[in-house]
């Protein structure tokens, strides 16, 4: 496992050594699937931990593992749906509508759309069981195109501005608080 992390690592370093230096907006990475593989929150770690299940799609691979045995199209009958295991009153509240009329049915990319707005408001608790399994906590915010630290720092009330935003994910930043990168995973303080 330690060389899949490094390797990892290197990927990681490598992705982020692309990134435009000039624009303050989050860049929009060429290969769509970077977005869709966030890296792991800070709070938990700042590479993606040694699972299985985050080899290929952390946070949400291990979260879907652990609710649904990785089956984004469940249903069980128990009243939650999808891979996430989304209560419907959840799954309409965050928007899920727009992709289909329960979880189950949406795809495992709009099941994670909809989960990173309930992962805004809720945080990992949303997730009870399961976050506690992979260490999760706190809020976060998926960096969406044109995103900038003041601006989330704004959207989500963060206590110190996107001085303190940064200062609560500069390991997975960096050292340039103008190059976030579509698709990262940023813990919201406070």
């Amino acid at each position: 496992m330690r060389t899949i992390q490094s390797l990892s690592t290197t990927v990681a370093t490598l992705l982020l050594a692309l990134v435009p230096q000039g624009g303050a907006q989050a860049a929009t990475p060429d290969a769509p699937a970077a977005a869709a593989t966030p890296a792991a929150p800070p709070t938990s770690a700042t590479t993606t931990p040694a699972f299985a299940c985050a080899a290929t799609g952390w946070p949400w691979n291990c979260v879907a593992e652990c609710e649904s045995g990785g089956k984004w199209d469940t249903n069980t009958g128990n009243g939650y749906y999808g891979g996430l295991q989304f209560w419907h009153p959840t799954w309409k509240a965050f928007g899920g509508l727009a992709y289909a009329p329960r979880a189950d049915l949406a795809t495992r990319a709009q099941q994670i759309k909809v989960a990173e707005e309930v992962l805004r408001v809720q945080g990992w608790k949303a997730w009870p069981v399961c976050s506690k399994r992979y260490g999760l906590k706190g809020r976060a915010h998926t960096v969406q195109p044109g995103d900038t630290l003041s601006a989330i720092a704004t959207r989500f009330r963060v206590k110190g501005g996107w001085q303190a935003l940064y200062a609560a994910n500069r390991t997975l930043i960096g050292n340039s608080p103008d190059r976030l990168t579509v698709g990262m995973m940023l813990a919201l303080p406070g």
